[in-house]
């Protein structure tokens, strides 16, 4: 009997296409399912005839794998991962592979690999994007956990992966522990700034120059030619053309009120604990909340008033406007992303190579673009670079694209039209650029009422001061503040 070179656990639809994806690439792959009736419906459709063993339990799994075993799961993060490691661990033997291919919060796979590891086996984490589409096609994989594990894993991922133009795989080790699931964690958090930049150039668009769909969607599709060129410019342009059987313009007959799988969020939640300014991930993630509330917004519709302006313009170059405004946030949302990777490698020891990063999000995920090449040669040239923001490339472009971003935020306020995450990239913009920041009032004030020390300008830093604002307070401090 042959024995396959994978398994692979949990048959949704990106399991399925995964295992097609590998049987494709002459990879024998056997599956499982915990509803085990999944497997045979399975082998008797999407998988007749090909190369694919299916099992049905545990034991005949591990009986049907080449060693070192390699299997990986494709089932639902949380409390699903932990009880499948549970139910694989005794069929295992010693240097025998797990693999998380589902969107893990990283913490949990620091600590399953350290679990794993202490039973003798190998434990990978791995961020999988691209969709069922990028599943069956080639995905990015951004592997991380046991470095013992790569060899193993190494020719299947990049036999399946997606490939850069040049032929390169989207696929590289990205680090220890939970290093493979953080960077898989900071793509979707870029990848909910990049879907609400758009959505809010689409609003000003709509609402604030009366565009159609039809004239929306030939901009976008004329955006996809140039800098702009993504996957979600692409699938824009598309959805914008896109009428149901009866003619109607599906655009507008779906509610406006957003889901969320936590991604975002989490992202969000690690750049506060890492003291990182993610400003425009944050808008984006509150941005959804905002609007899962819309019978409170309709509510508020009826009663809160705002501009009765109108655009009075020329169209055509403030079209133009929002092309520059929208690349040059994308530039800033890059650029936080890319701070809070370089504060998490301090922080847990990882050797992160940021340019390979942006190579293995070049194709097969939901934000691969062109301008990742651009990231990937800022990086080529440095390699310890602080800031996307402090790149000649970037630099520039952000320069030439300044005055329209700000035409655009301005525009929108004099609208009354919400850009949070546009306007927030551009805030961020003007303070990281800024010298002196007003955060010497806000020491102040917190040394004012909490005597919570500050340091001087014309002292050293590290030495920290207090003073008796009111005469009553006395010269007792508390701690030192943290930056």
């Amino acid at each position: 009997m042959s024995q396959a070179d994978i398994a692979l656990v949990g048959l949704a639809v990106m399991g399925e296409n995964l295992i097609l994806n590998m049987e494709s690439k002459g990879i024998t792959c056997a599956c499982f399912n915990r509803t085990v009736s999944k497997v045979d419906a399975f082998l008797n459709g999407r998988a007749r005839g090909k190369n694919i063993i299916g099992c049905h339990s545990i034991e005949e799994l591990a009986a049907n794998l080449k060693k070192p075993r390699k299997v990986m799961l494709m089932v639902k993060a949380g409390q699903a991962v932990d009880d499948f490691i549970e139910k694989l661990l005794p069929s295992l033997e010693d240097g025998d592979i797990i693999i998380d291919g589902g969107n893990s919060h990283f913490p949990d796979t620091t600590r399953r690999t350290k679990y794993v590891e202490s039973k003798g086996k190998l434990y990978i984490g791995t961020g999988v994007s691209g969709g069922k589409e990028g599943a069956l096609r080639g995905p990015s994989i951004m592997p991380g956990g046991s470095p013992a594990a790569w060899e193993h894993v190494k020719p299947i991922f990049q036999a399946i992966c997606a490939r850069t133009d040049d032929g390169q795989p989207c696929c590289d080790w990205v680090g220890e522990n939970g290093a493979g699931h953080f960077v898989k964690m900071v793509h979707n958090g870029i990848e909910y700034g990049d879907m609400q930049m758009i959505c809010e150039t689409y609003q000003m668009m709509r609402e604030g120059l009366g565009m159609t769909n039809r004239e929306m969607h030939e901009v976008f599709a004329q955006w996809n030619e140039g800098e702009l060129n993504s996957y979600l410019i692409e699938i824009t342009r598309d959805i914008l053309a896109k009428r149901d059987e009866e003619g109607n313009e599906v655009i507008d007959l779906i509610l406006d009120t957003a889901g969320q799988k936590g991604t975002g969020k989490w992202t969000a939640i690690a750049a506060l604990d890492a003291g990182q300014p993610l400003t425009l991930i944050g808008e984006a993630v509150f941005a959804r909340c905002l609007s899962a509330l819309k019978e409170e917004r309709v509510k508020a519709s009826k009663v809160l008033k705002g501009p009765k302006a109108k655009f009075r313009g020329d169209k055509s170059k403030f079209i133009e406007d929002l092309r520059k405004a929208l690349y040059a946030s994308k530039i800033i949302s890059y650029a936080q992303g890319y701070q809070l990777m370089r504060a998490a490698a301090a922080e847990y020891g990882w050797n992160l190579n940021y340019g390979g990063i942006a190579l293995m999000w070049r194709g097969g995920c939901i934000i691969r673009s062109v301008f990742l090449g651009d990231i990937k040669k800022a990086f080529a040239k440095k390699a310890n670079l602080e800031n996307l923001l402090l790149d000649p490339f970037f630099k520039r472009a952000v320069s030439k694209a300044q005055t329209s971003w700000r035409r655009v935020v301005t525009t929108a306020v004099k609208l009354g039209i919400p850009i949070p995450a546009m306007s927030s990239a551009l805030a961020f913009y003007d303070g990281y650029r800024h010298e002196r920041l007003p955060a010497n009032l806000l020491q102040a004030q917190r040394d004012y009422f909490g005597a919570h020390t500050y340091e001087r300008v014309d002292k050293p830093r590290g030495e920290f001061f207090h003073t008796n604002w009111t005469g009553r307070g006395g010269d007792t401090s508390a701690s030192t503040y943290t930056v």
